[in-house]
């Protein structure tokens, strides 16, 4: 993966980590500044979240697509019932991680879906000439023991 992939994921990952302080916060019944806008719907979804988070690291586009549907519709719902009113009093900190929850999982699917196979790593400059070039192959012959001998 790349330098943006890794930064989208790991916006992604904070985001994660701030909504599980909201929910820890909010069942404590403590104060902090983000909200919880229905703990019964946030606790699955923040397991769904980190399962999803294994498919993106993995870069299957089933998992960026549930963690952009599942965010969509809890972010969504909220993000539509405030400015419908057309009276924006809730926390304004609620309503830009609200965007953010929003715009996140769209970054990171469209990153998943344009890049799908983008696994680079292990490349290295240095050995890359030797070991991805065919002509270094060491080749036997017929006279040679193919007995692989375990010690």
């Amino acid at each position: 993966m790349v330098l943006i992939s890794y930064f989208t994921l790991m916006i992604a990952v904070v985001l994660w980590i701030v909504r599980i302080v909201a929910t820890i916060m909010a069942n404590l019944g403590t104060e902090f500044p983000i909200t919880v806008f229905n703990i019964s719907i946030e606790i699955p979804l923040l397991f769904i979240t980190f399962f999803s988070f294994l498919f993106i690291l993995k870069r299957k586009i089933i998992g960026a697509l549930i963690y952009m549907i599942s965010y969509l519709g809890y972010f969504g719902i909220f993000l539509y019932n405030i400015f419908s009113k057309d009276l924006i009093q809730d926390n304004y900190l609620n309503i830009i991680v609200s965007i953010l929850c929003i715009a996140v999982p769209i970054f990171v699917f469209l990153d998943v879906g344009l890049n799908r196979n983008q696994k680079n790593f292990g490349l290295h400059k240095k050995t890359d000439w030797f070991y991805n070039n065919e002509q270094f192959d060491r080749n036997l012959d017929e006279r040679a023991d193919k007995n692989q001998y375990k010690y």
